[in-house]
């Protein structure tokens, strides 16, 4: 059987280690991660490899050759574009002979049994193997699930984590027949499990995985580099190592000479005919290449040192990786998370602060402290979004300098010349960042229209008319310190997952396009947005019977800048309204839940001592809305939900409604009850606006006062919600205690878990094997379905190291029972 080792990736993430060099060269342990999976083929006889190749290719063939010198025959397969892991796998289909194959990547680090996988691919008699394993974060992989038979029963490629309910995810190691090409056409980009596996999935064909014991580690990262080396010191994947064992732990190769007055601390590697100087002091799993001198007084710790490196005297280099030719002069301090691209001059008792990138041919000068990358770079985090956006503490972990990266960065993944609008609330913080925001986007070739101070919805139908996305920026609910920059597409929704995966990786490698001077962009301001915002609302939005009905109403605009809207909306309904906080406080741009609450009780005051017929209060941005009924009560935000969902099915009678998994299924019988459609989505940020956005969709909310009114548009809209909500109770002469009452009362009890990230995908995993036969949804998280129709719904969140619980139940008692035990489960997982 022939191989097939796929080493065509760039390795984007590890820039800058691979600005210069592919992937699969990167040294693990002073070997090429390559040279380490062609030494595994090898082992379990598969040694006619074809080798696919694309970018940096040159380096790769002029490396390895024909593999005479590893005892193998390697041919090469070139690709002039990217052509994906299937498309690789077709254009080296000649030198394959029409023989079975396996492919294997040559970027990941494993000691997985070859000669096992391929003969249960045999045994199985299958079409295509699949080598699984299981990792305790599966967020980046592509996850396989599999029958009690080892068929395949789906793929789901890089899940976000309310889609991840197992670890076991695909290796990119596969046993395959000859046939299995014939479902590829040439020269075109094609995945095997975005593409090929789902095909023939869908035909029956024969598909198996196999769940692997061995190592495997997918180098994808800074962090899992670093791992890699340690993983090889101390023997947890095994692999040779080139070089003699001096002392337990301690492997020094060919040629090198280390002082008798060095201490080396094991497990650690100095490479050939590297020089190691008295009074060095070398720790764990530091890694030394080829060619090093390391003098005098330099201490290294967990440092991986590519080759030609010099190392000065009393140098302190810990947690970092140091590229190859780079000379780090006398006193330099290196630390942890730092990469040092190739080339690079490092000089004395200059010092790179954590988390820095420095990329090849840089100079670091005499005495610098460098605590941003040089050139280009931010350091390495798991997302740079989170439920909201991207959010941080004013001036700390959003400033000025990161907003104008992040606004290039969006500004890169649209085309030269396009129009894109930018908003902000009523805060100084926001003011001051939208500034930098419209200067980075106009420097990009962009043109900005500025709706400055205007409420969120305002935003997302400025920015779905007309333009191809907006920045907006807000102070975080709760948090007056802090802000959230949020970035829209055309139809005005926060960005799907897939573009925020887009603008992240165009962040982190900070390759911004800048507009040559006649391209930069026109900065405009429109006018008339609110009268324009409240006409089209007015349009659309049935209003009808309104005036006639002699309602009373009290509106609380929460400070915020809903009221630059209310009063020309009010006075076009022809509505008795009295407003109160109509004014805006810059210094106050948000409030704690204490003070909400103590706002809504006097509301719920105003409207009780005026006989009013509602109260309505929004919150700063006008974007989501709270209810108080005409006895002065406020309706929490579930029963909100169900009220406001109850009077429009009952209006409309057809259609569908959209509600996220979270909510309680107490819809279920409203919708019935009406004839109405129900539609569960998940919890994703533009996920509810999506849905929304289809044919026959005429009502969705979140359950914590946001609500979308479609014929309007498609994104949550307190402004509309209110507007509705006052037509459908004039028209049904009904109160908000009445429509509240006549809807079976539900009981949703919440929870959340802390979980470190490492667990959550073991914990997710046994929530499913402790659901055993009990009925299971997987549309966001895992939700778990009693036999007597009580739920539990089981997510880990995106952002942060914790697992959220609901359960709900026919009583308080039994939903927190069912919350109870479900915690328990996850508890135990992720200990």
């Amino acid at each position: 059987m022939k191989a097939v080792v796929m080493a065509g990736g760039e390795g984007t993430r590890l820039r800058p280690m691979t600005s210069s060099m592919p992937k699969p060269l990167l040294p693990v342990v002073n070997r090429p991660i390559m040279e380490h999976v062609l030494r595994l083929l090898k082992r379990h006889g598969l040694t006619e490899t074809v080798v696919t190749v694309q970018f940096l290719a040159s380096l790769v063939r002029n490396y390895f050759g024909d593999g005479e010198e590893l005892g193998m025959s390697l041919y090469y397969a070139n690709e002039d574009t990217p052509l994906g892991t299937a498309g690789s796998v077709k254009n080296a289909e000649v030198q394959l002979d029409g023989d079975s194959f396996l492919v294997i990547s040559g970027d990941a680090l494993t000691d997985i049994d070859l000669t096992a996988l391929i003969e249960y691919h045999r045994k199985k008699g299958a079409l295509v193997t699949v080598c699984l394993t299981r990792v305790p974060d599966p967020l980046e992989f592509g996850i396989t699930i599999t029958a009690e038979d080892g068929r395949v029963e789906r793929f789901l490629e890089k899940p976000t984590w309310g889609q991840v309910f197992s670890d076991t995810v695909n290796t990119g190691i596969y046993v395959m027949e000859p046939e299995v090409l014939s479902y590829i056409a040439p020269g075109e980009q094609v995945d095997w499990s975005g593409d090929v596996f789902p095909r023939l999935l869908a035909e029956g064909k024969p598909i198996y995985g196999y769940v692997a014991e061995g190592y495997w580690e997918d180098v994808g990262t800074h962090e899992s580099y670093i791992k890699a080396q340690a993983d090889v010191l101390t023997g947890k994947v095994e692999t040779d190592i080139d070089g003699f064992e001096t002392a337990p732990g301690v492997w020094v190769a060919e040629g090198a000479e280390i002082d008798p007055a060095a201490v080396l601390k094991g497990p650690c590697y100095v490479g050939d005919y590297s020089k190691v100087e008295a009074g060095v002091e070398i720790r764990e799993h530091t890694v030394i290449g080829s060619n090093v001198v390391v003098k005098t007084g330099a201490f290294l710790h967990r440092a991986v040192i590519h080759g030609n490196v010099y190392i000065g005297p009393q140098a302190n280099l810990r947690g970092c990786v140091v590229g190859k030719n780079t000379d780090v002069m006398r006193a330099a301090r290196i630390e942890d998370g730092v990469v040092v691209g190739d080339e690079c001059l490092i000089e004395e008792e200059s010092i790179l602060a954590a988390g820095v990138r420095i990329y090849p041919f840089k100079t670091v000068e005499a005495g610098a402290v460098v605590n941003t990358d040089v050139i280009w770079e931010q350091r390495s985090q798991r997302s740079l979004f989170g439920p909201r956006g991207v959010s941080g503490v004013v001036n700390v972990e959003i400033t000025p300098e990161l907003a104008v990266r992040l606004a290039s960065a969006y500004a890169t993944t649209l085309k030269k010349g396009a129009t894109v609008t930018a908003a902000r609330d009523g805060s100084r913080a926001a003011r001051a960042l939208k500034r930098a925001v419209i200067a980075a986007l106009t420097s990009s070739a962009l043109n900005v229209r500025d709706l400055e101070c205007v409420p969120m919805p305002v935003a997302r139908l400025q920015t779905a008319r007309g333009t191809v996305g907006g920045v907006a920026i807000r102070t975080t609910p709760g948090v007056p310190d802090s802000v959230e920059i949020q970035f829209l597409d055309s139809t005005g929704a926060d960005l799907s997952p897939a573009a925020q995966r887009k603008l992240d990786r165009v962040y982190s490698r900070a390759e911004f396009r800048r507009a040559f001077p006649g391209e930069i962009g026109d900065l405009a301001t429109p006018s008339r947005i609110f009268e324009s915002y409240v006409q089209e609302l007015l349009s659309r939005v049935d209003v009808s019977g309104v005036p006639e009905s002699g309602m009373k109403i009290v509106v609380d605009s929460g400070g915020g800048s809903a009221g630059l809207v209310l009063p020309a909306l009010l006075g076009r309904i022809g509505v008795d309204a009295f407003t109160v906080n109509l004014g805006m406080d810059e210094a106050h741009p948000t409030e704690s839940p204490a003070e909400q609450a103590a706002a809504l009780r006097r509301l719920g005051e105003l409207v009780s001592s005026s006989r009013a017929s509602v109260g309505v209060r929004f919150d700063p941005v006008g974007e989501r809305i709270w209810l108080v009924d005409e006895t002065g009560a406020r309706i929490d935000d579930e029963r909100a939900l169900l009220v406001l969902m109850d009077l429009v099915a009952a209006e409309r009678v057809g259609g569908t409604i959209a509600l996220p998994v979270t909510s309680t299924r107490v819809a279920e019988k409203v919708t019935a009850f009406h004839k109405v459609g129900l539609e569960w989505v998940s919890t994703a940020p533009d996920e509810l606006t999506r849905v929304a956005a289809q044919k026959g969709v005429i009502f969705g909310g979140d359950g914590r006062g946001g609500f979308v009114i479609p014929e309007f548009h498609a994104s949550l809209d307190g402004i509309a919600a209110f507007t509705r909500l006052l037509g459908l109770l004039a028209r049904t002469h009904l109160t908000l205690s009445q429509a509240d009452s006549r809807i079976p009362r539900a009981y949703v009890r919440r929870m959340d878990v802390p979980t470190p990230w490492a667990a959550k995908g073991m914990v997710m995993r046994t929530v499913v094997e402790a659901a055993q036969d009990r009925v299971l949804d997987t549309t966001d998280g895992v939700r778990i379905v009693e036999s007597d129709g009580r739920w539990t719904l089981v997510l880990p969140d995106p952002a942060e190291a914790v697992t959220h619980l609901w359960a709900e139940g026919p009583d308080p008692e039994s939903a927190d029972e069912l919350l109870g035990l479900w915690a328990a489960v996850v508890e135990q997982a992720g200990a």
